[in-house]
């Protein structure tokens, strides 16, 4: 993803990424974001939430399009969790940034059992 501009200001790509990744870590039920190999060492000692497994597009009409690829907690309706990762994005995103979420997709793509 390219810089973004809003209202005039430019933002890094890695800012929407970020934000998009502390909204997800939130949502009861979301055990990583990202590759599981991401969830060692460098996420643990990392000072920045891991954003790996996040894209971020800018379709034809100016709305952000949102991919992102997480691992779950056994237990959860997965439905009901995609549905409220997607809320918990297009709500982080349009009150921190302004700029309109088009779309969401979730990809699960592990479970995890044990918390």
């Amino acid at each position: 993803m390219t810089d973004l501009n809003v209202d005039g200001m430019a933002l890094a790509p890695g800012v929407v990424e970020t934000i998009v990744s502390i909204a997800v870590g939130e949502v009861d039920g979301v055990a990583s974001i990202g590759p599981s190999s991401t969830s060692g060492l460098r996420s643990v000692f990392g000072s920045k939430p891991s954003t790996q497994g996040i894209d971020i597009t800018v379709d034809e009409e100016e709305k952000l399009h949102i991919s992102i690829r997480v691992d779950v907690y056994y237990g959860y309706v997965l439905p009901d969790l995609a549905a409220n990762i997607r809320q918990a994005i297009s709500d982080a995103v349009t009150s921190q940034v302004g700029i309109p979420v088009g779309a969401v997709d979730v990809y699960i793509e592990g479970m995890q059992f044990a918390r």
